[in-house]
């Protein structure tokens, strides 16, 4: 079986955009324009097709990220089959408690459309998802949607983009009339003015530019122009030698500044009106990469450590990233594989370079949302679902065996937020176990721990929404009845200053004693420095790091993992009050060895009783996370709403105009948030809303830290 489309007729994207800015709504136009579904999906009837779990339809909102395949014709869905591009498309959520679908989902994409609100603009989540494309380097354009609403305005939201997320962000459309009087987009590059006709403006009819959209029309091209001539000389020369550069070179121009993320290209529309949609899609053809655009993927050779680099070439060795787990009730466990380079058939057997285990993977699906269909065989640069794995988890490299590579790996952010969950039933208990396994290998901000001092189960989150979805989603899917307690913060606890501690652990009880020394300096863990090398003597970890400075063999090279492994289980302790210990850097100086005495739990009891000495001395502290906040609200509550702030442990970092509204921003303590919401509509009579993500974690005050310290006794 041979690839039936070229590789650079292919376009492997994301939607992403933060909360309510119309991301399924735009994705619900696109599969009607390409054919995959024959009636559009409203989000407000709940019945769309990328949202299709259950909890996404009574809500509202997307949880999980939907893969979806389709074919985008650009003349506008016409016969001309030559010119059918494959759309691999993953419409991601915009609620901050499950950022972690659209941190994946980066990882494995090509290209975004960012999609913004049109009253609003930039919002926080647009911001933090802005900020993992640029991690990632991923090319995006712009949607600016909902210019039919009260209050939209292209050019506010247009200069929100150029204030706050990129300089370079063009204007590629201006809208014709905006709220209930907009009617048409005017396309900059061809100087035409495009109307969106027939049943759901499946037409799209060309005219020319009304007259009294003339001059600002040929202001705003002149702009453009002048953006796109400064990426490259010769255009530059044409241009200021007063000559028109041709369209086709403008557009080739600005497909490289696209991908090398130099320019932004924006466009507008409203996806629930039908206006502009199919522009938006041309541009996905003309202005994001294929494949082939991409540069190629980097990774590790598991049996000496030497950088290689995959091509997206179906004739290079098999490599893919497995980038999501997902629970089918028909097939069972999904999992979800970007195809890097190679070739991949169903019934073959890969191998899993992340553990090195080998698995025969039964059946291969490609994914329009809900409904499956099966491949015999997957090529480069494809996005696709295996069934049968057992032991792949999100993260981990699927290679041929012969040819091992391991792909860098997606690292996600911590859990914030906890509660504690017990089992109605003796039937739950054992279906309970069984559960939460299987939806934290689903997802990785996800985790689950137990209580030592109670025996409890306690289950941890990115917030309150992202843990009330986890227990609805066990009750639903899994039959699990379980009580659960009031979320709790993820405190964490560090180190601020330098410290030692030698800890000699010495045990005789007749015949075979336990013998262990060692001597540990602790220091707060500096960050990593790009590009430095890490010297063979330390291990680093995301939070952690040991380095082993034993020299003249005082203690044999066995033991020094068992000093290791005492020291991250006293971490998982804590100091202060029992929570888990971060950015400790723990460095092993000295020790000794008994001949016949010296055992790995001696110096596993040793390491770990030494780093409690250490850290009781390296003024240690409690971390608290604290949450970035925008509260939008109507100007006669701004006093009560930033009074309630205040009393919040809030700073206040600025206050801005949006349309008629009031947006507060600020910095506040996860502790201080719970129940916010519901208190803001009571404060201002359901008028204002409120938008939290986590920032960062930092120190507790220290009448704070005693009231959570006499909490935990």
């Amino acid at each position: 079986m041979e690839r039936d489309y070229p590789l650079e007729k292919v376009r492997n994207f994301g939607i992403i955009a933060h909360i309510d800015a119309g991301k399924t709504t735009t994705s619900e136009r696109i599969l009607y324009y390409t054919g995959m579904s024959h009636k559009i999906g409203e989000v407000h009837e709940g019945n769309t097709v990328t949202d299709w779990m259950e909890q996404e339809r009574e809500r509202g909102i997307t949880i999980t990220a939907a893969a979806i395949t389709c074919f985008w014709n650009p003349s506008y869905m016409g016969k001309d089959l030559s010119k059918k591009v494959r759309f691999n498309i993953i419409d991601t959520p915009g609620h901050i408690d499950f950022t972690v679908e659209v941190k994946r989902s980066l990882r494995v994409l090509d290209g975004a459309v960012v999609v913004f609100d049109g009253v609003s603009g930039v919002e926080p989540q647009s911001e933090t998802n802005w900020r993992y494309a640029d991690e990632g380097k991923v090319p995006r354009i712009c949607f600016i949607n909902k210019l039919d609403r009260t209050g939209g305005s292209f050019e506010r939201s247009f200069h929100s983009i150029l204030d706050r997320l990129h300089k370079n962000a063009v204007r590629m459309q201006i809208p014709i009339g905006e709220e209930d009087k907009f009617e048409a987009v005017i396309d900059l590059m061809k100087m035409k003015a495009f109307y969106f006709e027939g049943e759901m403006g499946i037409n799209v009819i060309e005219k020319e530019i009304p007259a009294d959209y003339i001059e600002s029309a040929k202001k705003y091209r002149a702009e453009l122009i002048e953006k796109i001539v400064e990426q490259d000389d010769d255009a530059m020369t044409m241009y200021l030698e007063g000559k028109e550069v041709p369209v086709d070179e403008l557009k080739k121009i600005l497909r490289k500044a696209t991908l090398d993320v130099k320019i932004i290209p924006v466009f507008t529309g409203s996806a629930l009106k039908n206006k502009g949609v199919q522009l938006v899609l041309d541009a996905v053809v003309d202005y994001l990469p294929s494949p082939l655009d991409v540069p190629p993927m980097k990774g590790i050779d598991p049996r000496n450590g030497a950088e290689i680099l995959r091509h997206a070439d179906d004739k290079e060795p098999f490599s893919a990233l497995a980038f999501k787990l997902q629970s089918d009730p028909f097939v069972g466990q999904l999992t979800f594989f970007r195809v890097y380079s190679g070739t991949l058939e169903a019934g073959s057997y890969i191998y899993n370079s992340t553990t090195g285990e080998k698995e025969r993977l039964s059946r291969i699906v490609r994914l329009q949302a809900d409904k499956r269909e099966e491949v015999k065989k997957v090529f480069a640069g494809e996005i696709a679902a295996a069934v049968g794995l057992k032991f792949a988890k999100t993260s981990h490299t699927l290679c041929d065996e012969d040819n091992p590579i391991i792909l860098e790996k997606i690292i996600f952010p911590e859990p914030v937020i906890s509660l504690r969950i017990e089992p109605k039933t003796k039937a739950d208990q054992e279906k309970m176990g069984y559960a939460m396994k299987r939806l934290s290998d689903e997802d990785p901000t996800f985790h689950i721990k137990s209580d030592e001092e109670t025996g409890e189960t306690v289950i941890m989150g990115m917030g309150e929404l992202h843990l009330e979805i986890i227990v609805d989603r066990m009750k639903r899917e899994f039959n699990v009845e379980a009580n659960v307690g009031r979320p709790q913060v993820a405190y964490k606890e560090t180190i601020q200053a330098e410290a030692e501690a030698e800890h000699k652990y010495i045990k005789q009880s007749g015949g075979k004693g336990q013998y262990g020394h060692v001597r540990i300096t602790l220091r707060p863990l500096a960050p990593v420095v790009e590009g430095k090398k890490v010297a063979k003597n330390i291990k680093r970890y995301e939070d952690f790091e040991f380095i082993d400075s034993i020299k003249g063999g005082v203690i044999p090279q066995e033991f020094i993992p068992a000093v290791e492994k005492g020291v991250r289980e006293a971490m998982d302790r804590g100091i202060v009050a029992g929570y888990k210990m971060t950015n400790v850097s723990c460095e092993l100086t000295f020790g000794s060895y008994h001949d016949v005495d010296s055992s790995e739990i001696a110096y596993k009891i040793a390491g770990s009783q030494a780093f409690q000495d250490a850290a009781k001395r390296a003024r240690p502290v409690i971390l608290e996370p604290i949450m970035k906040v925008e509260v939008v609200t109507p100007e006669k509550f701004m006093g009560d709403v930033t009074g309630n702030l205040g009393s919040k442990r809030a700073e206040i970092e600025g206050m801005e105009e949006r349309g008629m509204n009031k947006v507060i921003k600020a910095k506040v303590p996860l502790s201080e948030m719970f129940g916010y919401v519901t208190s803001l509509r009571s404060l201002t009579e359901g008028r204002a809303s409120s938008t939290m993500e986590f920032d960062h974690y930092e120190p507790v005050p220290n009448h704070v830290a005693t009231s959570i310290i006499e909490a935990r006794k």
